[in-house]
């Protein structure tokens, strides 16, 4: 079958939290999702952007269900202020969706001292996870999605240079904090098997879509390549979130090189499928984050 969101089902009664909420994929998806009549939290850095979201999406379809929420994930401690709110606020997360992302900026770090890709991208989605573990597993049936890229195929993760230690390489940083959000979420439905949680971890990518991404490096560069648009890139993100497909489940477009199509299952390299790997980046992030979950 070929998927779009003709197929999308009402998400009623669902509430649904996605990080860079305000451009590309992450607009796209929250409104989507609002407009099948979830309850979408939108989040992101700047207050006026996310706003902004907001009322395009309401004037694209009025009934949408919206929160606004302003998060900073290259700053864990606003990360954290992020979830405390969340959890004030709310007795059910239904979805997470772990969306938003950097991709080959200037070299330059985060608050607390990561190379900023790997910090946005694994780091403070993994605390972003923890912190709303609890409220997440409570809520039945619920899920996480975690997005991951072609990119994941050619990373692997070097422990010894996750703060910049050595002259940094935008592709091969980019490519590590791609392959640690697969890794975290195969890593994560394997522990929430041990628990038997009816909560799904997941994983999915755009595979080439045209969003702001690049803006901080050569945005034209897409134009080498088949690309969607990011209503299209989203497709598969949407797939991963609402149908019926196992935790542990990589979802993309099915074209050539997982460039565009509609979704499937994509290709998980078996680096990323690598236990021991795995159990590693998790107690790395726990212990530099101070924090056990699952």
């Amino acid at each position: 079958m070929n998927w779009t969101i003709d197929n999308l089902k009402d998400q009623s009664g669902k509430t649904i939290l996605v990080t860079g909420a305000n451009t590309g994929l992450g607009f796209q998806t929250a409104l989507e999702l609002a407009k099948k009549n979830a309850y979408v939290i939108l989040a992101g850095r700047n207050v006026d952007k996310i706003n902004q979201a907001i009322i395009d999406i309401k004037e694209e379809y009025p009934a949408a269900q919206l929160e606004p929420g302003v998060v900073d994930l290259s700053d864990l401690q606003s990360v954290k202020i992020f979830a405390d709110t969340i959890l004030t606020k709310h007795n059910r997360l239904d979805i997470l969706i772990n969306n938003a992302g950097v991709m080959f900026p200037p070299a330059s770090k985060t608050k607390q001292g990561y190379e900023l890709q790997f910090g946005v991208n694994y780091m403070a989605h993994f605390a972003l996870t923890a912190y709303l573990f609890e409220l997440i597993t409570a809520t039945k049936d619920s899920r996480i999605v975690t997005l991951s890229s072609i990119a994941h195929k050619n990373g692997k993760i070097d422990f010894s240079n996750l703060k910049l230690e050595q002259p940094y390489d935008k592709f091969r940083e980019y490519g590590q904090s791609k392959v640690a959000d697969l890794i975290f979420t195969l890593e994560l439905q394997r522990r929430l098997d041990k628990l038997s949680s009816s909560t799904l971890s997941v994983g999915a990518h755009p595979g080439i879509s045209k969003t702001e991404l690049l803006r901080t490096d050569n945005p034209d560069m897409i134009d080498e390549f088949p690309h969607m648009t990011a209503n299209q890139g989203a497709f598969s993100t949407l797939f991963a979130a609402t149908e019926n497909i196992n935790g542990g489940s990589y979802i993309g477009p099915n074209g050539p090189g997982e460039m565009t199509g509609f979704p499937g299952f994509a290709f998980v390299s078996d680096y990323a499928k690598d236990e021991g790997v795995g159990k590693k980046l998790w107690e790395y992030a726990e212990e530099q984050l101070d924090l056990k979950f699952c």
